[in-house]
């Protein structure tokens, strides 16, 4: 998968778990294609630094993120591994990919990144630390 090149990927996610997954909110195909390939991941992308959990491990974050409270509509599925947090959007008709700070979250509206998983991926990719 481009941009992906330098994350360390993981067992292929079990059905179980992709269908559990998909029950809980919309989520962009190229996503589930993702975790249908690799579990979650962990490395980089350019010069960023991105945590993509499992499946498995997003309802449970989402929990004790509160986000429901906080950030109604928002799904995390990874992090930077220093506070800043990546979700899919769902409040609108189409689902997108924003990031914010975990300390803002509920607080600001989160920032736009792709409207896909691949878009987001090259998003990072074009970042400069």
């Amino acid at each position: 998968m481009e941009y992906a090149n330098n994350l360390n990927l993981k067992q292929p996610a079990p059905e179980t778990a992709l269908r559990q997954l998909r029950s809980a909110g919309r989520l962009p195909k190229d996503y589930v294609d993702f975790l249908r390939e690799s579990n979650g991941a962990e490395g980089f992308v350019g010069d960023s630094y991105l945590i993509l959990f499992g499946a498995e491990a997003i309802e449970p974050i989402n929990e004790a993120a509160a986000v429901d409270r906080f950030a109604p509509g928002l799904i995390i599925f990874g992090s930077d591994g220093g506070g800043k947090s990546y979700a899919f959007d769902t409040r609108g008709d189409e689902v997108t990919i924003v990031e914010f700070f975990d300390m803002d979250i509920g607080d600001e509206e989160p920032t736009f990144c792709a409207k896909s998983f691949i878009g987001f991926l090259k998003y990072l990719s074009d970042q400069t630390v």
